[in-house]
């Protein structure tokens, strides 16, 4: 029999060690690129964006926005509502202004049924759609500092927003998505109070938002992160569809409340704020600007809002006041037949579109001359806008991103429609 030696486990170890292949190698991130996912649950995102970019280094080389994250079918669910049932899904497209929505949907079915509506309610219209510009602004102004760093103006923003969020809970009777416009009219008159309300903002607001302004343009790192970042050319912006304040920012001064007046524009008088760098900083510039525009128009129509009903003599097209309900039989047969049937608007098309705080917001409407829409397209500017992202981001660095999605301003609940 052969006899076996028995070596220190230590020796066997290390015999083990040195017949196995320990060789390998690290591949250099520098000379390799890089897919990253960005969203769609990253807090800079604005919602529930995502973004697929390619990275050289920290460099993008493309990005590629990907939607379709709430998979709401809103436009397919138009098709299958009344024309005034249709109106309070309108305030979650974009639920930062929410009350700019129902009156962009309510002007393009009046204009398909052919309603004309009171002067008064002309007014009370405008200041709605100029209050949810104010409320949607504010709402850029803090977030977008936030995600380059400045957090106090967040919570400043946020404290001016609340009280004109106080102030739609009066009008309307509800602080979020407010459904306040209506076939023909509006939900209520505007009451004394209110406009005491909104008189009382208007003339504080002027030092507010200097609060702001110096806060945040006084900050040398906000500048640097946002002068000259997330380019877009006047030419590219336009072949894109670009509406609102990225257009704006690329020095096409076009805006649908000067260019295609609607309501009481026309009679107003205001400016429409243009900057022709074309970066973050130009957006921001924009929109800072349109908001003391808006203040401007909210004076002016406090001082100009005549007296008057707030709906027209159409019981067959718009809705009879509640308490006229409950105590008219003519006006109960007129509630049921238009809730029941709806309002049978001709046969034929429309598309009409405001100014939102976006950009062009749109509604494409064909009726067949039945009580509900046989075709409804929405014309969304987040959707649209987010197109100029990929010309935007590239060649950025990845830490750009956050200020560039900022200053787009995307919604995604009416980017995904």
């Amino acid at each position: 029999m052969r006899k076996v030696h028995f070596t220190e486990p230590s020796e066997r170890i290390i015999q083990a060690l040195n017949d196995q292949d320990t060789s390998f190698t690290i591949d250099d991130p520098l000379e390799h690129t890089m897919v990253l996912n960005m969203g769609p649950q990253h807090p800079a995102t604005h919602g529930v964006l995502r973004l697929l970019v390619r990275l050289d280094g920290e460099t993008v080389i493309s990005c590629i926005p990907d939607l379709g994250y709430l998979h709401r079918g809103y436009e397919k669910l138009g098709e299958n509502c009344s024309y005034h049932e249709f109106i309070t899904h309108t305030d979650r497209l974009d639920y930062l202004s929410p009350l700019a929505n129902n009156v962009a949907y309510t002007l393009a079915v009046e204009k398909l049924a052919r309603i004309e509506v009171t002067k008064r309610v002309q007014f009370i219209r405008v200041i709605c759609a100029e209050m949810a510009r104010l409320a949607s602004h504010f709402v850029f102004l803090g977030t977008m500092c936030m995600d380059v760093g400045a957090l106090t103006i967040l919570l400043w923003s946020f404290r001016e927003r609340e009280k004109l969020q106080d102030i739609m809970d009066v009008l309307t009777g509800v602080r979020f998505t407010n459904s306040f416009a209506r076939i023909g009219g509006v939900a209520n008159d505007m009451s004394d109070e209110v406009k005491k309300m909104i008189s009382d903002y208007v003339e504080q607001f002027p030092e507010k938002i200097y609060e702001c302004e110096k806060l945040v343009l006084s900050n040398r790192i906000f500048i640097d992160r946002c002068e000259g970042v997330g380019y877009i050319s006047k030419e590219d912006a336009i072949s894109m569809g670009a509406t609102g304040p990225i257009l704006r920012g690329s020095g096409i001064a076009h805006d649908l409340r000067r260019d295609h007046p609607y309501l009481v524009y026309n009679e107003l008088d205001f400016d429409i704020p243009a900057f022709n760098e074309g970066d973050v900083l130009a957006r921001f510039y924009v929109r800072l600007n349109e908001m003391k525009e808006s203040i401007k128009i909210l004076r002016q129509c406090l001082e100009k809002i005549p007296q008057g009903n707030v709906k027209p003599p159409a019981p067959k097209k718009v809705l009879p006041d509640k308490e006229k309900i409950y105590s008219k039989m003519e006006e109960l047969i007129n509630d049921f037949m238009l809730i029941n049937f709806g309002i049978n608007p001709p046969i034929g098309e429309v598309y009409n579109a405001i100014e939102g705080s976006k950009g062009e917001l749109g509604f494409y409407i064909v009726s067949d001359g039945d009580g509900t829409p046989w075709r409804l397209k929405i014309r969304s500017p987040s959707f649209c806008n987010l197109q100029v992202m990929p010309q935007m981001i590239k060649g950025n660095m990845i830490s750009d991103i956050v200020a560039i999605i900022g200053s787009v301003d995307p919604v995604m609940g009416e980017a995904d429609k």
